[in-house]
């Protein structure tokens, strides 16, 4: 990474900021000339001198005490369990992961006089809504202990907010892909892998179920947007368009120049029927207005398969 040349001086914290969406976060900083911490559990990658990198468990106090200082300007708390299905299997550790540790960040920075908090969250704190379009004043009705820590990390946000004056943003984040997910085992890299190797893919149901889609860039933006504004609130950072599967196999097929066959499977139980959001509101409180198209992200994502990934098909 190279050395930022803006103007920017502020001191950030980005937890996770090894994982998917982190390291392009820290670059975005580093853009700006921001000072940046890093804490994760995984080595960081080589970085420059305006980058500390704290390599440990958030759960531990020392870890969270030499990241949060002060000094710092904000947090921007990414690190949490995101699978829904691990979350099923691991409640109370789930809890205290998402819930314990974002309440000992909070406390650091009420403690620290840090001013910004911004929270990776979910449009799972809303359950299933069936087809109708997610907002951000739709009822918090989560279905699943994944999503009922993150809606109690948004009310301890917002509690922080109203007892400490903190502006603390919770940003709700839809499906996100794009380059440096090859790791990842949501659908879009499947469609990656399946094109890169000649295979296919499995479809759950009549694939007609949609999905919001949001590029990595957009979602950056969406972050560095919400810290400018000091938003106090929610806001939900998504593409504003669904697709169906089927029309994402299409669209791959289309980006990448391969088949990629589709094989039709049993939905399991709890298969959401659509995610459809509204960002209109998210124009208005932060300004944030998604610019990557379906197609534009997609072969974007397909050039970082084709140059990190090939080797490790072929």
């Amino acid at each position: 990474m190279s050395s930022a040349t803006n103007t920017d001086s502020s001191h950030v914290v980005v937890t996770g900021g090894c994982g998917f969406i982190g390291r392009a976060v820290v670059a975005a900083f580093r853009r700006r000339g921001a000072r940046v911490t890093i804490v994760d559990r995984e080595p960081a990658p080589p970085h420059d001198e305006g980058v500390v990198a704290i390599q440990g468990d958030l759960a531990d106090p020392e870890i969270r005490e030499r990241a949060v200082v002060p000094g710092t300007d904000g947090i921007i708390h990414l690190a949490a369990i995101t699978s829904v299905l691990r979350s099923k299997e691991m409640p109370a550790k789930t809890y205290a992961e998402n819930v314990g540790i974002t309440h000992e960040l909070l406390e650091l920075a009420r403690m620290h006089g840090v001013r910004r908090f911004i929270l990776a969250s979910t449009n799972a704190v809303v359950g299933d809504v069936g087809t109708r379009t997610i907002t951000e004043d739709m009822p918090l009705q989560p279905l699943t202990p994944y999503g009922a820590t993150k809606a109690a990390c948004e009310m301890l946000l917002s509690g922080y907010a109203g007892a400490y004056g903190m502006a603390t943003c919770a940003l709700r984040f839809t499906n996100v892909y794009g380059p440096g997910m090859s790791h990842k085992d949501s659908f879009v890299p499947r469609l990656m892998r399946a094109a890169l190797s000649d295979g296919g893919v499995k479809v759950y149901g009549d694939g007609k179920q949609r999905r919001d889609l949001v590029f990595l860039d957009d979602v950056v933006r969406g972050i560095e947007l919400a810290w400018d504004s000091e938003h106090v609130g929610r806001a939900i950072i998504g593409a504003g368009r669904s697709v169906s599967v089927l029309e994402l196999i299409d669209t791959v097929r289309e980006v990448t120049g391969r088949p990629i066959p589709a094989e039709h499977v049993p939905a399991p139980g709890g298969e959401m029927p659509a995610v459809v959001v509204d960002v209109s509101r998210s124009a208005e409180s932060i300004g944030y207005r998604p610019t990557f198209s379906l197609r534009d992200g997609l072969a974007a994502t397909w050039q970082y398969f084709l140059d990190h990934d090939r080797q490790k098909v072929f």
